[in-house]
């Protein structure tokens, strides 16, 4: 059941008997169902007792995963994927504790286990190139070779140095 209004999708909560909006999957990018059954096990359980969110971590997965797609700032995340704030402190509070690392463990592990992933590397040499700096170019500046001290052709320039004429 659609509701004409915003056009989100209306289900019953089958623990409550609550009616729920949820999210429609309306944006090319978005997690699909399929992609958030997998996610969905993965995420930590919610910590901070309180008022629930207003937003749905579906939401704010996919306004982190908008942003980071598309590069701009936190505050231009469009609204239907909550508050740039609350997708913003979700992102940096998962960033801070390690959640994110987590997940890509995680789901690197189902995808290899899956078969999906194929772990060997290769290396051409034509396309590995060095630094410019790592060609042997002529050093200038602070990495200059030291020169002898003492040494027969070197005779005292300021006038401490000099012998006393007595």
């Amino acid at each position: 059941m659609r509701s004409p209004v915003d056009g989100s999708a209306i289900k019953q909560n089958l623990k409550t008997g609550d009616l729920v909006d949820t999210l429609a999957v309306t944006r090319r990018f978005d997690l699909t169902d399929v992609q958030w059954a997998v996610l969905e096990p993965l995420l930590p359980a919610g910590k901070r007792p309180g008022r629930p969110s207003s937003w749905s971590r579906r939401q704010l997965i996919d306004g982190i995963r908008w942003r980071i797609r598309v590069g701009a700032p936190w505050r231009d995340v469009p609204p239907q994927y909550g508050s740039w704030s609350a997708v913003y402190a979700l992102f940096r509070r998962w960033q801070r504790d390690g959640t994110w690392q987590q997940l890509l463990t995680a789901l690197q592990a189902l995808a290899d286990a899956a078969g999906r992933i194929t772990w060997d590397v290769s290396v051409d040499s034509t396309s590995a190139r060095a630094h410019q700096h790592a060609a042997g170019a002529r050093k200038r500046g602070i990495c200059r070779p030291n020169h002898p001290a003492a040494s027969a052709s070197n005779r005292p320039t300021t006038r401490s140095a000099a012998p006393a004429v007595g």
